[in-house]
């Protein structure tokens, strides 16, 4: 059993100890903002948070996650307003997303160590990889999260969620359950 605090919440995890904590938070906690892409630690969308600093999950096992504290993008922000989330949205800095959650991780651990990083700063710590090519937004985005959280300047980008997993449960069929007594 592995015990750890994943998104303020504690987990205990029933898999082997060396199992990557990529697949636990994807495969048994259902966090599946946490991208596989290369599973070699070169890509970087599997970017999370452990005690502050972003680490590729490919690569950690639980075994060394043992007892401290995991943020994954879901963990982030639940309703969008993290200013990393809001300067990527503003800036333009997101086009497939399958690379956004772990940039996002990254920066947001970059800005809380250093709230005013320079490019090479930016380089240094943002290393994934983005097929979309959008790294020129994504420094922009990165200054201007910065400015957001010191308090600089506001943005408000990215509206929050407008429906609740329940009324999206209830409106996409495909998300409802399956009812063995009503064959649709």
């Amino acid at each position: 059993m592995t015990k750890m605090t994943v998104n303020n919440r504690p987990v205990e995890y029933l898999l082997d100890p060396e199992t990557p904590l990529l697949w636990a938070l994807r495969d048994a906690s259902n966090l599946t903002g946490t991208k596989y892409g290369c599973g070699t630690g070169d890509c970087g969308a599997c970017m999370v948070m452990v005690d502050g600093v972003a680490l590729r999950s490919c690569l950690v096992t639980i075994a060394e996650a043992e007892g401290r504290l995991i943020t994954t993008i879901e963990g982030l922000s639940r309703d969008r307003s993290h200013p990393v989330q809001q300067a990527l949205v503003a800036e333009q800095a997101i086009q497939c997303g399958f690379c956004t959650p772990g940039i996002a991780i990254a920066a947001a651990a970059l800005l809380e160590s250093n709230p005013a990083p320079s490019r090479e700063d930016m380089d240094a710590a943002i290393p994934n990889i983005c097929r979309c090519g959008v790294y020129p937004r994504l420094a922009r985005a990165i200054e201007r999260a910065g400015q957001a959280a010191s308090g600089a300047q506001s943005i408000e980008a990215a509206p929050p969620p407008a429906i609740t997993p329940e009324e999206a449960a209830r409106d996409v069929p495909a998300l409802r359950p399956i009812d063995p007594a009503r064959p649709d």
